[in-house]
């Protein structure tokens, strides 16, 4: 009988680890994509992500300890695969339902709090506006949002007018980064129609952006968190196979 549990056991092993290493190379992926978002974060997308008075500036932190994390765990999970044992299978699929778990949980809250992150973003982008010529790290993170997303303003481009963002009083006029092209733009005593400056506020362009791709973001977000439960789920069919066939070729 022990010979028959083997040949019906031993492919059924053999296929579960081919499947736990195809998950393995996609989970270790996953966290490179999210280490690398932290570390952009950090680095660059911060300053823009700081106009929102709804955002956390350890965000960027949390995603690089994630990346790490699941980097490390995906090593785990490729050590207990080669390995064979079912007490070390186990144990990776205890970590992956905490994954899962931790993962859907950002994922939800995400949805929830989209709102408030919009108009944290309008608030905030109001206050950097009235801070521009004092604030440097303000002023950057204006700069580089109006340049980068073509934008001027917060609900439009006049809304400049109103602030003394140059130093020398409020007046008809926007900062350079307004320009479409710096070299030849004319940003002060604009006409009421002007052709040389981005017209579209740059609230309205976010939070457009955040319509048209936060499903897709949430939903590959979901997806995510859903293929942490389907590996914990294969480690504990591998893990049973391995101590069924230990059981029936020591019987």
């Amino acid at each position: 009988m022990s010979g028959i549990g083997n040949i019906q056991s031993t492919p059924a092993i053999t296929c579960l680890k081919i499947l736990m290493t195809v998950f393995n190379f996609i989970f270790w992926v996953s966290g490179l994509a999210i280490l690398c978002l932290g570390i952009w974060m950090k680095i660059d997308l911060h300053i823009y992500l700081e106009l929102s008075t709804f955002y956390f500036g350890s965000t960027p932190l949390i995603l690089i300890g994630i990346g790490c994390g699941i980097l490390i765990i995906g090593s785990l999970g490729c050590v207990c695969t080669v390995k064979g044992k079912s007490y070390l299978l186990y144990l990776f699929a205890a970590f992956l339902i905490l994954i899962f778990i931790a993962q859907l949980s950002v994922a939800i809250a995400s949805f929830v709090y989209r709102g408030k992150f919009e108009e944290g973003f309008k608030v905030g982008l109001d206050e950097a506006m009235q801070k521009y010529a004092s604030d440097e790290g303000k002023r950057k993170s204006i700069d580089g949002l109006q340049s980068s997303l073509k934008c001027c303003g917060n609900a439009t481009y006049a809304d400049w007018f109103a602030i003394d963002w140059s130093g020398s009083g409020p007046s008809e006029s926007v900062p350079t980064s307004c320009c479409i092209s710096e070299d030849q733009c004319k940003n002060t005593g604009l006409p009421s129609d002007p052709t040389d400056i981005y017209t579209d506020g740059c609230f309205a362009l976010v939070t457009s952006f955040l319509k048209k791709n936060f499903g897709i973001i949430g939903g590959v977000a979901v997806g995510f968190s859903f293929l942490q439960f389907f590996g914990a789920i294969l480690s504990c069919c591998l893990a049973k196979n391995i101590n069924k066939l230990t059981y029936e070729q020591v019987a």
